[in-house]
């Protein structure tokens, strides 16, 4: 088995060689010669049946090549037989539900408390025919019933980056499948299937992608899940476009580098932000002793919160540089406001409930570099914005960093 990053980097490229290609070619095509009409129906049932290939795609819908890329790619870095791809970590969410409980004739949900706002509005709303019952963790196996489809968890959790023992949830589900948001961790730092979770989730659109131009979900699981989850990407047409599946694939060949990189980042914004006196209070795995990071979770990670004695809209409006907006996991810095963004439609009894107050920051990490992140942070918290840099940073680092160049270049 190859290391992490070996992975990341030829994950799902096998079929290049034969192609006689070095990129990934971006399958277009929403159909596909079938010169034979009864191989093609042939193809066409396998395929809608769960089939994770056949001898012909068909049509797009049912399958395409450059998804299929990723996927393969996904699944390796997951450490899972497959993982199918949608056209949004929504729809990902969706499939799995509706798999895992309509399909399965079983319309209850078991849910820990924070998820993302977009899952817990979905499993609240009764759109799916499923209804939900929120416990903490260690109160799973008092939830289930005869019931009981599938328990989904988040760990670390958003935006509180609270850590759920995976193995511990799974042994309490029993026989239930358990579906985990992977998306903070990102399979760099967690690979939840290796502690018994049936569904791996990740919204590709956060570091999956890492640029904040795709929009894309994918699952990674077993193979006696996937088939399942095809068919209804399939009925549904919650498909995967093949430009996004082509700019997430391409993104998992830097995810580690990425990743690491925005860790050293988030825990040094979270030191600071911890002996900052306008700042009450810090969330990141880093700051804590759990048990569960070192073992579970490889690393903190790159996403942080933080809760402000200010309005945080306040403090939110005073930044320059850390972009204000919703998503995570883009090489810039994001920041927003839960109570007001992503968990807006959890109802605000059972969002403080669950650790997710009304002053609370959610940060994304990103690939700046760190002073300068921590100026504008600190200016914002401080109503005191640091003044504009001259350039002499700048300069210097590409005089010293020309200098070195001429130094190796005279070396060979």
């Amino acid at each position: 088995m190859t290391r992490l990053r070996t992975t990341a980097v030829h994950g799902g490229r096998d079929d290049l060689a034969d192609l006689g290609v070095h990129a990934p070619p971006i399958d277009l095509s929403t159909t596909y010669p079938v010169p034979d009409q009864a191989e093609g129906g042939e193809a066409l049932q396998a395929l809608a049946e769960g089939a994770a290939r056949a001898a012909s795609p068909v049509y797009s819908r049912l399958h395409n090549p450059t998804v299929a890329r990723f996927e393969t790619a996904l699944a390796a870095l997951e450490r899972t037989e497959a993982a199918v791809a949608f056209g949004s970590g929504m729809a990902a969410v969706t499939a799995v539900v509706q798999a895992a409980c309509v399909l399965a004739g079983k319309p209850h949900v078991v849910a820990v408390r924070p998820l993302y706002g977009g899952t817990d509005h979905l499993l609240s709303s009764g759109l799916l025919g499923v209804r939900t019952t929120y416990v903490p963790a260690d109160r799973i196996a008092e939830a289930i019933t005869p019931d009981t489809g599938l328990v989904v968890l988040e760990t670390p959790a958003n935006p509180t980056l609270d850590l759920v023992d995976i193995t511990d949830a799974t042994t309490r589900a029993g026989d239930v499948p358990v579906l985990v948001d992977n998306t903070f961790a990102t399979p760099v730092l967690q690979n939840p299937a290796l502690h018994g979770a049936t569904y791996v989730l990740h919204s590709g659109t956060k570091y999956l992608g890492g640029h904040g131009d795709v929009l894309g979900g994918v699952v990674a699981c077993a193979d006696e899940h996937a088939g399942a989850l095809r068919q209804v990407r399939i009925v549904t047409g919650a498909v995967l476009h093949p430009l996004g599946g082509y700019l997430l694939h391409r993104g998992l060949a830097t995810l580690p580098l990425r990743v690491e990189a925005a860790q050293r980042t988030a825990a040094e914004l979270a030191r600071r932000l911890a002996e900052h006196p306008a700042v009450t209070r810090v969330h990141y795995p880093g700051l804590t002793r759990d048990p569960l990071l070192g073992t579970q979770l490889r690393g903190p990670g790159a996403m942080l919160a933080f809760a402000t004695a200010e309005d945080p809209t306040a403090v939110v409006r005073r930044l320059r540089l850390v972009t204000p907006a919703v998503s995570l996991g883009s090489v810039d810095t994001l920041v927003e406001h839960p109570a007001a963004l992503t968990h807006r439609l959890v109802p605000a009894a059972d969002r403080r409930a669950s650790g997710v107050p009304d002053d609370l920051l959610r940060l994304s990490a990103g690939l700046e570099d760190v002073e300068d992140i921590w100026d504008d942070l600190y200016g914002a918290l401080s109503n005191n914005p640091p003044p504009q840099p001259s350039g002499a940073c700048d300069a210097d680092y590409i005089k010293s960093s020309s200098s070195q160049f001429h130094t190796l270049a005279g070396s060979h």
